[in-house]
């Protein structure tokens, strides 16, 4: 889905001018973001929604990068890259450290420490990447105590494999990269992550299988900030998120970073849930 140049400006039209919101703000967010001149955003090796260049350093391609920096320009200000991890990304925001963080699910602890926006980031099914010999068509499958299951600590995907496997051995790793690299390593029989991640690691990997176990579960992703009075900058962040999903601009930056990656975007499940089902 490609928006036309007249979608984007109205999706940056969303956007309150910096002149505007920050005149109405005391100290929030959107008063530091401006008077610091750039937009922290939390970042973590978990492509496709952050990927670092491991030659330069640099976080430059993935959803969570290119929507960043859009914000930011948006902002006016600097998209600046924070390193953490999804384990500690609730603690960083609550320490002033970033100013927020995609692809963090609204669940109701997380939203006792945190604030995120009414609209949906983008919506994605839980999977697995299996060993090719392991036989997985439902979570009844994987729910046996010789199945080792890698899962990102303190994350959505770690909650639920421990409700539909609570019989297996499951591992718990600080990140994606450390989950797959347990499984790269033999260490695990399957890593279970939200289904775009898993795109990228078997397209690197060149082995195992990817598998959508029944029921699916699918379900929506959020942007997580910082709790505060001043509610002008999670209002902000709505507007933004909802203007990029209504215009197709978050399923663009999604298919982007497949082809970018090698990837065919047609053979990969969307991020909008009005085009599930669709071929």
């Amino acid at each position: 889905m490609n928006p036309s140049r007249r979608q984007l400006v109205q999706v940056l039209a969303l956007a309150p001018l910096a002149s505007g919101a920050f005149a109405q703000t005391a100290g929030g967010t959107l008063a530091q973001i401006k008077q610091r001149g750039s937009l922290r955003v939390g970042v973590t090796q978990a492509p496709p929604w952050y990927s670092k260049d491991p030659k330069s350093g640099e976080w430059n391609t993935g959803l969570g990068v290119s929507m960043g920096r859009a914000m930011a320009a948006a902002l006016g200000v600097k998209f600046e890259p924070v390193e953490v991890t999804w384990g500690t990304a609730v603690a960083a925001l609550q320490g002033n450290k970033i100013d927020l963080m995609y692809m963090m699910d609204a669940t109701p602890e997380r939203a006792q420490a945190v604030d995120f926006p009414a609209s949906p980031l983008l919506f994605y099914s839980m999977a697995v990447l299996a060993r090719d010999d392991l036989a997985v068509q439902s979570w009844a499958d994987l729910n046996k105590d010789s199945v080792r299951i890698a899962v990102p600590q303190a994350s959505s995907m770690d909650k639920q494999v421990s409700e539909a496997t609570p019989k297996a051995q499951i591992q718990r790793y600080p990140g994606n990269a450390e989950a797959i690299a347990a499984f790269q390593a033999g260490r695990a029989d399957a890593v279970c992550l939200f289904h775009p991640p898993l795109l990228a690691a078997r397209q690197r990997l060149g082995r195992g299988k990817i598998v959508v176990p029944t029921p699916v579960l699918s379900q929506p992703s959020s942007v997580a900030v910082r709790k505060e009075d001043d509610k002008s900058f999670v209002q902000w962040v709505d507007k933004a998120i909802a203007g990029y999903y209504a215009s197709g601009q978050t399923q663009k930056w999604y298919e982007e970073f497949l082809a970018g990656f090698g990837l065919d975007p047609k053979t990969a499940p969307p991020v909008m849930k009005e085009m599930l089902g669709k071929g």
